[in-house]
């Protein structure tokens, strides 16, 4: 990722102890992703005070507090219809496209409002991008597929674009595999390609934060793998929030994890306390197995 214009905003470049639980079973020991050393040490990115989102009279998610730090690993775990993917979806107003939708609290990115009359839902997604659980590359090239959203900004040059394009797949790990195939159609290509090809088109725009929807959920071991590697290396540059119900994933990416259940944010904490030591019963009974 290019180096970020020293003394710009973003805005400007993109226009506790910890009780052990109570239960017989042990909770599971889990290899995790190294932490920072001080969490007092992290830079706060993103925050979400008492967020509520309602489909029209269901409510989604209620009452989430929860603060997302720069460079870090976010992971979101939970059952089926927890209230995850709304969740993340309203860190970038993907919800906004929702029809009946209603957003109560608020949301801010570098200590800025993301919701409100006077703030531009495009300009909030080019800063957060995001990645879907089922890659959807457009019926075009790999080059057009990357240069999409560099096109849709007003990029133009044909020299910016290709360099754009070539750094937005060599940060997803996919430029030698691809760079003599620019011209054919990504669907050509296979499954973890391709869900590493939106990845570069998310990319490309050089987001600050990039939101990750469970996107390694249909690949294979392998394709898994290297998009997990991709998400530790993108750390050094990018704030990166994923949802995931594979909880040995959470452990292995994350710096911090996040559970929810039935709409709420049941507790937040590094990652090796939420899988060694979480506060709250209905963590445990999760990460241990007995729902899910």
């Amino acid at each position: 990722m290019s180096p970020k214009e020293n003394g710009a905003t973003s805005q400007d470049r993109h226009a506790g102890d910890v009780k052990r639980p109570s239960g017989r079973e042990k909770v599971p020991v889990m290899a995790t992703a190294a932490a920072p050393a001080t969490q007092e040490d992290a830079q706060l990115k993103m925050r979400a005070r008492e967020l509520t989102v309602r489909y029209s009279e269901k409510v989604a998610i209620q009452n989430v507090t929860i603060d997302v730090y720069a460079k870090q690993v976010l992971a979101l775990i939970g059952p089926s219809g927890c209230g995850k993917s709304t969740f993340l979806r309203s860190l970038n107003r993907m919800n906004d496209t929702v029809p009946g939708v209603s957003v109560s609290g608020y949301v801010e990115l570098d200590s800025e409002p993301i919701y409100g009359p006077m703030v531009d839902p495009v300009l909030v997604r080019r800063r957060v991008g995001m990645v879907f659980q089922k890659s959807n590359p457009f019926p075009k090239s790999i080059f057009e597929n990357v240069a999409y959203g560099l096109r849709i900004a007003g990029v133009r040059e044909r020299g910016v674009l290709a360099e754009r394009v070539e750094r937005a797949l060599r940060h997803a790990a996919l430029w030698e595999e691809v760079k003599d195939r620019l011209e054919e159609s990504g669907l050509g290509l296979s499954g973890g390609q391709q869900q590493r090809l939106c990845i570069a088109r998310a990319l490309a725009v050089e987001p600050e934060v990039l939101l990750m929807d469970e996107p390694a959920s249909a690949l294979d071991p392998i394709a898994t793998a290297k998009i997990e590697d991709l998400v530790s290396e993108l750390r050094d540059d990018l704030t990166i929030v994923i949802v995931t119900h594979n909880m040995q994933q959470a452990a292995r990416v994350s710096q911090r994890t996040g559970f929810f259940y039935m709409g709420r944010l049941v507790e937040v904490a590094d990652t090796t306390t939420i899988f060694t030591r979480p506060r709250e019963r209905e963590t445990e009974d999760y990460i241990t197995g007995r729902f899910g």
